[in-house]
């Protein structure tokens, strides 16, 4: 059965353009692995830069690793062969380094997998010498890595371009001297912006709960998030195109990186900062060099729209007929000339998140955007031919009412009214999720609400809209929203949860295994967290101090709204 597997990555590697290929043993070799399908992997751009850098050292390659589909999986159990990579079709267990990007709390149970395909023990502390070093990096890992901490010997923090090749090229350096595996950890640790689990012990107080994580033998006490100062001068688009994504043969290229509107509930508002745009003469380049089997230009960003000269870059998409879409727009920062470049482009849905259905909900949350901006957006996709249109919302936010529930139902059903009136006629999707809170933010200390609450408000929703058919309501399931919480706030005693996950199916048991093993991570799962407790993340530093969030999170009570970021502001911290 071992040829049928090779069969299969030989044929997805020719559907390629782009792929890498050097003959094994001629570099220090990198695993990439993407906890999860070919199909998402693919459509991450941080995979396609991380591939670009490694590869363009002289001395390095870098191959791929993907979940494999269910009909693969067998194949690889029944001939016990183990995971192989895309390129050069070698097991995952052979390569010196593997790094993985996680940007989803529910890839951990899928890192767990691929790493046992790949038969490379699970346990950092069980590695041998000849062992692969297994690094994370990516949101997940950068916000709170300590769910993982037993199975990783380092974790990237922030974006990890420079660190990561910095890191896998000492690795490979001290490994061709001969020196320990313990004595690698100490010297990765002495590398910025990595952390490395083993050389810092935690602690709990009497009741069990957390205390500290103190680092052993001379470690730094904190470890700050590495970031890219000067964007231009990293890889902005994709490495590969390919026909087998969820957009056939799309080349992604990233217009800018981090945001500056301090929407309160977003990560990556708060840890990507500070916002930053490509200039427009590389963004030019890049797409006039794209393979010619590419089909649309997906421009990616945190905000896309916000980006100074989309107008222009539109405009020359166009020129060059090239089709585009956007990963993401801002309803107060949409043009008529941008919807019609978009809906000219062949893109037939405007998707924007207005988060909340009430005013007083957005300053809470500090959305920045009003009713005006949304109905406006929702006018101008119908103008320009756009006939679908799709509404992001949460559900669970801090400070929230039934009121704030209701308010949801009655501005979409508003904006239904105004797709029938502008000439919309197409579907109107309103995806529900629930609001997980999640570290370095100021709702880090709030609880999540219980699941029987969550259920009956999208129960009130669905009966809300279920006279209209061309209102399609989707929302995240409870259960998958009960693990993300855990694991985004929880600490290094998840292993031992994640570990007998690993081998009784996954999250399929993972409360009843959460409750076994680590209770203590459900104590203020509900219940939140005071002020001056310690939380398992306090190790990380992202440029700004506690008090910082503390402070929006009194803003968000009062429904104080904070600006955008501007040039030389002093506000959070990062730009000092």
């Amino acid at each position: 059965m071992t040829w049928e597997i090779r069969r299969q990555l030989a044929e997805q590697v020719a559907r390629e353009a782009g792929v890498r290929q050097f003959p094994p043993g001629t570099r220090h070799d990198v695993a990439i692995v993407y906890p999860n399908t070919y199909q998402v992997g693919m459509s991450n751009l941080g995979l396609h830069i991380l591939y670009q850098i490694i590869n363009s050292e002289p001395d390095m390659a870098c191959e791929r690793f993907f979940l494999p589909d269910a009909a693969l999986r067998k194949l690889y159990e029944r001939s016990h062969t183990a995971l192989l990579s895309l390129e050069t079709q070698r097991p995952l267990h052979d390569f010196g380094v593997i790094g993985a990007a996680l940007s989803f709390e529910l890839d951990y149970f899928n890192l767990l997998e691929l790493l046992t395909l790949g038969k490379v023990p699970l346990l950092a502390a069980t590695r041998q010498e000849a062992d692969s070093f297994v690094v994370i990096g990516g949101p997940c890992a950068t916000f709170n890595p300590e769910p993982l901490a037993d199975f990783v010997d380092a974790v990237v923090i922030g974006e990890g371009e420079e660190t990561f090749l910095r890191l896998a090229r000492l690795i490979h350096e001290e490994r061709q001297k001969g020196t320990p595996r313990a004595d690698i950890l100490p010297r990765l640790a002495a590398l910025p912006h990595v952390y490395v689990p083993a050389l810092y012990e935690a602690s709990y107080d009497a009741a069990g709960r957390f205390a500290a994580l103190t680092a052993k033998g001379g470690t730094p006490a904190r470890v700050s998030r590495g970031w890219v100062r000067d964007i231009d001068a990293s890889p902005a688009a994709s490495a590969i195109v390919t026909p087998d994504t969820e957009f056939s043969n799309v080349y992604l290229v990233e217009v800018a990186r981090g945001c500056g509107r301090h929407c309160r509930f977003c990560m990556a508002g708060y840890c990507f900062r500070r916002p930053r745009q490509r200039a427009m003469r590389s963004l030019t380049e890049l797409v006039r060099q794209c393979p010619p089997q590419t089909e649309r230009i997906g421009l990616m960003g945190a905000a896309v729209s916000d980006y100074d000269e989309i107008l222009s870059l539109g405009r020359e998409l166009r020129e060059q007929q090239r089709s585009f879409s956007v990963a993401s727009l801002r309803a107060d920062s949409l043009t008529k000339e941008l919807v019609e470049q978009l809906a000219a482009g062949g893109q037939r849905t405007l998707t924007i998140a207005p988060e909340a259905g009430s005013e007083r909900m957005r300053r809470i949350i500090n959305k920045g955007i009003d009713e005006e901006d949304i109905f406006r957006a929702v006018s101008l996709a119908a103008a320009s031919g756009m006939p679908h249109l799709k509404l992001y919302f949460m559900i669970g936010l801090p400070e929230e009412t039934q009121a704030d529930v209701e308010a949801i139902a009655d501005l979409v059903l508003r904006v239904r009214s105004c797709m029938l009136e502008t000439g919309g006629r197409g579907d109107l999707t309103i995806s529900v999720n629930p609001f997980v809170p999640k570290p370095f933010t100021p709702f880090q200390w709030q609880p999540l609400e219980d699941l029987k609450t969550f259920t009956q408000k999208i129960a009130f929703l669905k009966k809300r809209f279920e006279k209209d058919r061309r209102i399609k309501l989707i929302a995240e399931s409870g259960k998958e929203t009960f693990v993300q919480a855990v694991l985004a706030r929880g600490d290094r005693r998840l292993g031992a949860v994640l570990l007998e996950a690993a081998a009784s199916g996954g999250s399929k048991q993972f409360k009843r295994l959460v409750e076994k093993k680590a209770p203590e991570n459900l104590d203020r799962l509900y219940s939140g967290w005071a002020k001056e407790e310690p939380l398992p993340w306090d190790h990380l530093f992202m440029g700004f101090e506690k008090a910082y969030l503390w402070q929006e999170w009194q803003k968000a009570q009062a429904g104080e709204e904070t600006p955008a970021c501007f040039d030389n502001c002093r506000r959070c911290g990062v730009c000092q």
